[in-house]
Order: C-alpha cells, then structure tokens, then sequence
C-alpha cells in the first residue's frame, strides 16, 4: 500500500490497524533542539481518545504514547522520530459477521476491489485509529510552530443543523464540552439533536473550523503546490472529510468582485486586509492574515438500524451493524483537523526557507 506519507521537509509516515498489535508514526525532518516530550503529544492524543463521552464509541482505549526514538535528554535530536501507541482493548470477534458483506458507506467493497482482499476488523487502515498517528505527529508541529508564535486551533462549527453564534465564541469552552463547540449554548442543542439521533439508532455529520494565526506572509507556492490545495490534499486524507473551504469557500461563487476583493491598507508600516474573504491565502501564497479553513464531515456510516447491502456472493441482503461505533466523529475529529493543518503549515514554512537567495545568504552568512 502506498500514500501512508506525507509531506515534503516534515514528513510523516503513519503505520498500523484499528485491531493490530499498535499503531503509530515515523516523523522525519523535524529539526534538532526543540523540546519534547511524551506530555507533550499525550495532551493531543487526550482530545481524540475514544470513550471520553456518551457520543463517543464505548471502546476503552488510554491510547498511551511512546517515543521510540529521536529524542536525547529532552530534546529532538533531528533524527527520525517513533511514536507507538499499542492498542489494549480490541473486540475483534464483533467485526467477524462483516467479513462476508460490505457495509454501506464504509470502504469494504472498494478495499476488496483494489487488494482482493481486506482486513474487516474495524476498518483497518481505513480505521479512524490510522489518525492517531496524524495526531502524534500534530502535537510535534504544533509545539515548533509556537515557537515561531504560529497559533493553529480548530473546533467545531456545526453539528447536524446547529450551528455556532459567532457572537458566543470561546474557544476554551470547546475543550470544556462534548461536541468541541466554542458556544455553550450551541453545544447544548447539539447534545439534543445527538440524542435524537442515537434514540433513532442514526448518526450525525457536521463541519469542523480551523484557524491558523500570525502566519507570514509568502508561505506556499503559486502553482501546483499551492498552499490552499496542500491544505484541501491535507483535510481530504482524512476519513468521512466530503467537502473543504478556505476563506468564504462556495460563498464566493455567488458573491461579487467589488464584495469579494480585500481591501488592503497601510498600518505602522505593514500591509493589512480590511476584510478575509480570501481567508488569508491569495494566489497559493499566504497574505499574512489568518488562514481560514472548514472541512466537512459526513455521518458515521457505522449505524445500528437496519441497512440493505451485498454480500460476497453477490446477494442483496440486509444487515443490522454490531460493534461499538461514534454516533457522529466530529468532535474526535477536531484535533485531527488541527494537526493536519498544523503539519501542512510546518512543511511549507521549512520548503520556503529556500526560495529567496537573500535568505539563503542571510542564513550562512
């Protein structure tokens, strides 16, 4: 199987299944002398961790780190960098029924179409255990681009129909609350229409945000590499991600140039917008104001009603999924989204060290 890497400078390689031994990831690139430690990436790996509420799957796992390698004495060593976290509470005999049919929704068929064959315990590769692995690596990113002062921060936007009042944002309140909402009030009728939800034996989808602060100007490349398409490459590789937006996203399309278009203007010295609409990328290249992102999610497709499919025999059959499922994967998904960024913007920053030779020369001199 190939595509389990990413990126170019800070390059990731993620490994292992849903019920394996472990899952895990190799970092590459990353540069020597940043502090960190196993604390540091634990803390990402707390905010996806399954059975942390009831809109959670009911699967116990600490997902407890290690590093394996590429740290001395609290410190990257700018070797490659191993992370495992071992899985402990797998129930590999409830996926056994699936190994004869495929589930709607799920990769089965178009994983038995390419491999002729699959791992049906959990979804295996195609697991969203496999982001455990993003995540890891995330944290890492996230603490070298805060030394830069580059904030990355997601949360969730909107969850079924209930969508978060900009006017109620908090985002601490999205770490304090099930759905990751930074509206409290939100959040609430969202635990109402998941309930719902679940009492029906049905999921829900929604949409995460995403916003990268304080990010220079310059960072991203005018064509193919275009920093909003490594971005959408970024979001895309996530498990149930449908759609992506920057900035305004399908807003523009029925907008007007005299209304699209962001002002600039001069203040202390500095090239600012009056307005976002681009969020904060124009031509591929970042503007130097924020980055604006939002992926969206589609419903778990892993629900308890009764659901038509085919087996492996080509029979039109109907089945009632067992197993323990997320009734909607979008606050677990918010980290992910927020490390997928926070790797993105990290490899770019490293790429554009070279495109300048004043830059260059200023580094050697």
């Amino acid at each position: 199987m190939s595509g389990s890497t990413y990126g170019n400078i800070f390059k990731i390689t993620t490994w292992g299944e849903s019920h394996g031994a472990a899952l895990g990831v190799v970092v590459d690139g990353c540069p020597a002398g940043l502090e960190l430690c196993e604390a540091d990436i634990q803390r990402f790996l707390d905010r996806r961790k399954p059975g942390s509420s009831q809109y959670t799957t009911p699967r116990k796992e600490a997902d407890s780190v290690e590093i394996l390698s590429g740290i001395f004495e609290g410190k990257t060593t700018g070797t490659p960098i191993s992370l495992i976290v071992r899985n402990t509470s797998q129930r590999s005999a409830d996926y056994s029924e699936i190994a004869s049919y495929y589930r709607p929704g799920h990769a089965d068929y178009t994983f038995d179409e390419k491999y002729g064959f699959r791992d049906y315990r959990g979804g295996g590769r195609s697991s969203g255990r496999e982001t455990i692995g993003r995540v890891a690596a995330g944290a890492i990113a996230s603490k070298l681009l805060a030394e830069l002062g580059i904030q990355v921060n997601a949360y969730t936007y909107s969850i079924g129909p209930v969508t978060i009042n900009e006017d109620n944002f908090d985002l601490e309140e999205s770490l304090k609350n099930p759905t990751g909402m930074p509206d409290a009030d939100a959040s609430a009728r969202a635990e109402e229409y998941l309930k719902k939800c679940m009492e029906e034996l049905d999921s829900a989808g929604g949409v995460v945000a995403c916003t990268v602060k304080k990010l220079p100007a310059g960072i991203g490349e005018p064509v193919f590499d275009k920093l909003d398409a490594a971005l959408a490459k970024a979001m895309f590789s996530i498990g149930a991600v449908k759609a992506f937006e920057i900035g305004d996203g399908t807003k523009a399309a029925s907008s007007k140039g005299s209304i699209n278009n962001d002002a600039f203007y001069m203040e202390d010295g500095e090239i600012k917008k009056k307005t976002n609409h681009a969020g904060g990328i124009l031509g591929g290249i970042s503007d130097g104001s924020d980055i604006t992102m939002k992926a969206y999610f589609k419903p778990t497709p892993s629900i308890f009603s009764e659901q038509e499919t085919v087996n492996k025999n080509g029979e039109d059959i109907k089945v009632n999924i067992k197993g323990r499922h997320d009734p909607i994967i979008v606050p677990r998904a918010v980290v992910v989204v927020e490390s997928m960024a926070a790797i993105t913007i990290l490899d770019s920053l490293l790429m554009n060290m070279t495109s300048r030779v004043d830059g260059i020369k200023k580094f050697y001199e």
